[in-house]
């Protein structure tokens, strides 16, 4: 390696750099103009980035949300991270522009042959809308995750699955049970039926799943907007400060362990130690009261991926550098 100290030589790399750098010229421009052949500019340019003479500020725009991603990676531990600036103080128009980004990053990871298993929700439905079709697979399936929910077709899972396969030219299954039975046994009777294991085997087996990351308070939360339960388990579930966030009517600790075993054996579909074995899991989630559930999912590594929006992305650096 040349000695950058000497004066001449010294010369000569700071013209190859001005010219690269701030003329654009390519390098064989750079070789023509001094006398050099490609190969020894190329050489000078890797040797000048590795002495640290060459310093890259990049000013994209939105270059502070690239930075708060690789931020919010480095943090929370999440291999994958996609935030979306705050341009708006409407709270649906910010959910379209995190389905529209969850949806270009879902459509870069499907590959031919794979199977999506995906929740219900709001979250959801908002990836689902931004789904063009642009590109083609072959052999993709489509099913649900856990039941369905009674009177909310737009957002229940089944409409979503149908949605989706139709638009990326996919096979679909439809999941004919609810999400949460009465009981631990009307559940363990519906799960032994052929129909129902035979929709859980084909998730199980997913690449990919796609779900909302849910709170459990407020009671305005679409947890509870989007499941059947009675008015006192609502209160219940509430009451307790232990439950924290919801994966597919999964309830949360702020650990990101199961809150609540009793509601879990009324839950109809993946188990979390299902869930966590699918190669890539996203997580949706937007709003100040996803915070809380966002650590949860996070430390109890059931989201592989977060596409959230940059308040709510701070908000949980926020409480991971004051814990």
């Amino acid at each position: 390696m040349e000695d950058f100290r000497d004066y001449e030589y010294a010369r000569l790399i700071s013209s190859v750099l001005t010219l690269y750098y701030f003329e654009s010229l390519s390098q064989y421009q750079i070789a023509e103009q001094l006398g050099l052949s490609t190969a020894k500019v190329n050489r000078l340019l890797k040797q000048a980035r590795q002495q640290g003479m060459v310093e890259i500020v990049l000013r994209t725009p939105f270059q502070t949300i690239f930075n708060l991603e690789q931020q919010f990676q480095s943090i929370t531990g999440i291999k994958k991270a996609i935030i979306v600036p705050c341009l708006t103080e409407n709270p649906e128009a910010t959910t379209q522009l995190i389905g529209r980004a969850a949806a270009n990053f879902l459509m870069e990871q499907i590959r031919d042959g794979d199977t999506i298993c995906l929740g219900g929700g709001n979250g959801v439905r908002s990836v689902v809308q931004n789904i063009t079709g642009r590109k083609i697979f072959d052999n993709i399936t489509v099913v649900p995750a856990l039941g369905g929910v009674q009177g909310r077709y737009e957002t229940d899972v089944n409409n979503l699955a149908a949605d989706l396969a139709q638009r990326l030219g996919a096979a679909s299954y439809a999941f004919h049970a609810p999400a949460i039975t009465d009981c631990a046994e009307e559940r363990e009777n519906l799960i032994q039926l052929r129909q129902v294991k035979e929709v859980l085997d084909i998730a199980r087996g997913a690449q990919i799943a796609l779900y909302g990351i849910g709170a459990v308070r407020p009671e305005t939360a679409s947890f509870f907007r989007f499941t059947s339960l009675r008015e006192d388990e609502v209160k219940d579930l509430i009451a307790d400060p232990n439950n924290t966030g919801e994966i597919l009517a999964h309830i949360l600790d702020p650990q990101g362990n199961v809150a609540t075993p009793a509601f879990e054996q009324r839950v109809v579909g993946l188990g979390l130690p299902e869930l966590d074995r699918i190669p890539l899991t996203i997580g949706i989630a937007t709003s100040e009261e996803k915070v809380l559930p966002v650590v949860a999912a996070i430390r109890g590594g059931h989201v592989k991926a977060l596409v959230t929006d940059e308040k709510t992305a701070r908000a949980v650096i926020d409480l991971y550098q004051q814990s």
